[in-house]
C-alpha cells in the first residue's frame, strides 16, 4: 500500500489516522521512531499533525524547533508537520492533576484530528493517563523495543530457569485493555507492531532466544513483529538540525553522505513498510548524485 493510498483513505473518514509511538519503558527510541516515521509520512506527502506527550523530556518537541530554525538559517525547504504543544511549559503540566492533563490532551487531539491525515503521539516511558487516552484512539500502535530481554519484559514475563513464555506483562496488559475498549465503543480494531529496534549488527544465541519469545507473544497478545532502525551514527547526526535521512537531497546535506547513510535510509524505507506505507523511493538517486 502507497503512503498516496493511504492517504486518500484517510481522508474519507471523519478524522486523521491515528500513529501512537509506545512503550512504558524509557530508552526504547521511541522519539527515533516517531521523529522518522513523521518525516517519511511528510515526503509522501501526507498531512502530519504531531502530537509530544513526555511532558517533561519533549524530545519530538525540540526535533521539530531544531528543524524549523535549521532550515530557516540555511535557507532550505523540507516539509514540516502541524504542531500543537498541550503545554507552553510540559514540565509544569506533568505535575498538574491528571484531569488538566487529560483536558489539555482533548483539546490538541480534537483539533489536530480535523486538520491532518495523520496525527502521530509520542507517549512518555511511563503508564500516564494522557497516554492511556492516546492508546485507545489509536489505529495503529508501534512499539519499538532493544534487542533485550530487559526490554522483552514490559511485553512478557519468562521462566527464569527454562525461558519459557509464562504470560504477558505490563504493557502489553496495557494495550490489550485499550483494544478492548475501542472495539467495544466503536468496533474499530487497533493494529500493533512492535519493533525490533537498536538490533546488534552479529547473530547471536540470546538474540535466537529473544526472537522465540517475541514470536511467541506475538501469537499470544496479537500484535505484528517488524523491523525497526539500527543504531547508526547517522540518527544521532542529524537530530541537532531537525533533519533524518528522508531529508537528505542535493539541497540538504549537513554532513557528508556515504553508503552508510544510503542504507540507513533503505532501512527507514522497510520500516514503513512493515507499517503499511511506502515511499523514500529516491534512495539510489541520493546515492548516485
Amino acid at each position: 500500500m502507497s503512503q498516496a493510498s493511504t492517504v486518500s483513505q484517510a481522508n474519507t473518514v471523519s478524522r486523521a489516522s491515528v500513529i501512537v509511538v509506545g512503550n512504558e519503558k524509557g530508552g526504547a527510541g521511541k522519539s527515533t521512531i516517531a521523529i522518522h516515521i513523521a518525516t517519511a509520512l511528510l515526503h509522501g506527502g501526507a498531512k502530519v499533525a504531531v502530537l509530544d506527550l513526555d511532558l517533561r523530556q519533549q524530545t519530538l518537541g525540540h526535533f521539530f524547533a531544531n528543524r524549523r530554525a535549521w532550515l530557516a538559517a540555511n535557507e532550505a525547504e523540507a516539509p514540516m508537520p502541524l504542531e500543537h504543544a498541550i503545554s507552553s511549559a510540559g514540565d509544569a503540566l506533568a505535575k498538574a492533576p491528571a484531569e488538566e492533563q487529560l483536558a489539555r490532551f482533548e483539546e490538541a487531539f480534537a483539533e489536530m484530528a480535523q486538520a491532518a491525515d495523520f496525527v502521530l503521539i509520542d507517549t512518555p516511558g511511563s503508564d500516564t493517563a494522557i497516554s492511556r487516552a492516546a492508546h485507545v484512539r489509536a489505529d495503529l500502535i508501534v512499539t519499538p523495543m532493544n534487542d533485550s530481554f530487559v526490554d522483552f519484559d514490559m511485553l512478557g514475563v519468562v521462566d527464569p530457569v527454562t525461558l519459557d513464555l509464562k504470560r504477558h506483562s505490563l504493557y502489553a496488559e496495557t494495550v490489550w485493555s485499550c483494544r478492548k475498549q475501542r472495539a467495544t465503543n466503536e468496533r474499530k480494531q487497533i493494529d500493533w507492531v512492535v519493533l525490533r529496534n537498536r538490533l546488534a549488527p552479529t547473530e547471536a544465541r540470546n538474540r535466537r532466544r529473544l526472537d522465540e519469545r517475541v514470536e511467541a507473544l506475538s501469537k499470544k497478545v496479537g500484535f505484528r513483529v517488524g523491523p525497526g532502525l539500527r543504531d547508526r551514527v547517522i540518527y544521532r547526526e542529524l537530530f541537532p538540525f531537525g533533519l533524518t535521512v528522508a531529508d537528505l537531497s542535493p539541497a540538504i546535506r549537513p554532513v557528508s553522505m556515504s553508503l552508510q547513510h544510503v542504507a540507513a535510509r533503505q532501512e527507514l524505507r522497510a520500516l514503513m513498510i512493515a507499517l503499511g506505507f511506502t515511499g523514500l523511493d529516491d534512495a539510489e538517486r541520493i546515492a548516485a548524485e
